[in-house]
């Protein structure tokens, strides 16, 4: 819940110099030379870090940049009392807290379409390999046994397609798909345009009843933990196939292994699970290995050099110019605000969202004699936050007084 009293100190009005980034998980070089280009001291490493770790290294860091293995708690952001920016270079954000993040006053930032197409593209690639059964062709000839049968063997075109959750990686999925021949059915629980000669269901039964190949692209909200389990494997056609390339929580991989090895399901790929080790060289324990016709990625999905590439410029871009500028335009957590530069100083006021918060700011700055050259104000929630450019540069005394507003969360200063 947020806390009008707080006063989060503001830290980053010092020279760029010392504003500090810890980049984890093997982000992108391009990402490191980005935010070392705009003046900040940046620390890689490889790795992902505990919670413990983590709360020893975020003191003095404002920039945080990490990926789909290391949590951001509550308790490690009470350790990160100088956080300003969390960068996750992927898609999914439930591995931080995001209440806790916008109750501090930490902006965060993802990349929600940078990788879309490798996604995409290893999804083809395993709904086709497994149709043809080459995972089974390739066993057998490293064993030394030559099968020419065409058993079990199918083309994908004229295959019908169910895709769960038709968002920015399911809906391109559908039109790649198709133009290979298939038939796209999907669902989702929100209102999605269909593309193509895609066609809607009305509920994930009626997907399931109808598909030959099942491919899931949820995103990583609460709601959708164990959202694909038993009763829904039990509604698959005879002889289907399974995907999940979004989050590991929202599968039984129990029930997956029964209807595999039954032969319910004839084949399954599986990129995310629910514990994944957290550095190269720990082992991999999963109920799915040595399954027949069975693909295992290790989280891989959105990791092409191209990917990789795109979204360590997308997000550093993002972190960059929230520390310089205050704009938050795609935050995922923080009122989008994108203001261009005008005036002396910058005032970023983040504040709960009550009204009459940017009149009393305002009649503040006019009884300071302060010239406002240029102001935006956003609101999301329980949260606004105010851009405003004044003409001169502010007094103790100003900045004292907009901390002590009882709905201020956070107040940065820029020049």
């Amino acid at each position: 819940m947020l806390c009008g009293g707080w006063d989060l100190a503001e830290r980053a009005a010092t020279s760029l110099g010392r504003v500090r980034a810890l980049l984890l998980e093997n982000v992108h070089d391009d990402a490191a030379f980005a935010l070392r280009d705009a003046g900040f001291e940046v620390e890689r490493l490889d790795r992902a870090l505990s919670e413990d770790q983590l709360v020893a290294k975020l003191p003095g860091v404002q920039v945080l940049g990490l990926r789909s293995n290391t949590a951001l708690t509550s308790r490690a952001l009470d350790a990160g009392d100088e956080l300003l920016a969390v960068g996750a270079f992927c898609i999914g954000t439930n591995q931080i807290d995001l209440t806790a993040t916008s109750a501090r006053g930490v902006a965060v930032f993802n990349a929600p379409f940078s990788n879309t197409r490798s996604v995409v593209e290893l999804a083809l690639s395993e709904i086709i390999a497994l149709t043809r059964r080459l995972t089974d062709k390739n066993a057998a000839m490293h064993a030394g046994e030559w099968d020419k049968s065409a058993a079990g063997s199918h083309e994908v075109r004229g295959r019908r397609l169910g895709i769960v959750g038709y968002g920015n990686i399911g809906s391109q999925l559908s039109v790649l798909a198709e133009s290979l021949g298939m038939r796209v059915l999907f669902f989702d629980t929100a209102d999605r345009l269909a593309l193509g000669n895609a066609r809607r269901c009305g509920t994930l039964d009626e997907l399931l009843a109808e598909s030959d190949v099942v491919s899931l692209h949820v995103d990583g909200r609460s709601s959708n933990n164990d959202l694909f389990g038993e009763q829904q494997f039990a509604r698959m056609r005879q002889g289907s196939i399974f995907l999940n390339l979004s989050r590991g929580f929202v599968v039984d991989h129990d029930a997956l292994r029964e209807h595999i090895l039954s032969g319910h399901l004839v084949g399954a790929a599986v990129d995310v699970f629910p514990r994944e080790p957290k550095a190269k060289g720990e082992e991999f324990v999963s109920v799915l290995r040595g399954l027949p016709n069975v693909i295992l990625t290790p989280h891989v999905g959105g990791s092409t050099e191209e990917a990789q590439q795109d979204i360590g410029h997308f997000v550093a871009g993002k972190l960059r110019d929230y520390i310089l500028d205050g704009s938050t335009s795609l935050s995922v957590n923080l009122p989008p605000v994108t203001l261009p530069r005008s005036g002396t100083a910058r005032l970023l006021h983040l504040h709960v969202n009550t009204p009459g918060v940017l009149a009393t700011v305002n009649g503040l700055l006019a009884d300071h004699v302060v010239n406002i050259e240029g102001q935006q104000l956003s609101t999301r929630g329980s949260l606004g936050y105010a851009v405003t450019d004044i003409g001169s540069d502010p007094t103790s005394d100003v900045i004292s007084a907009l901390r002590e507003l009882p709905e201020t969360v956070r107040l940065r200063v820029l020049p």
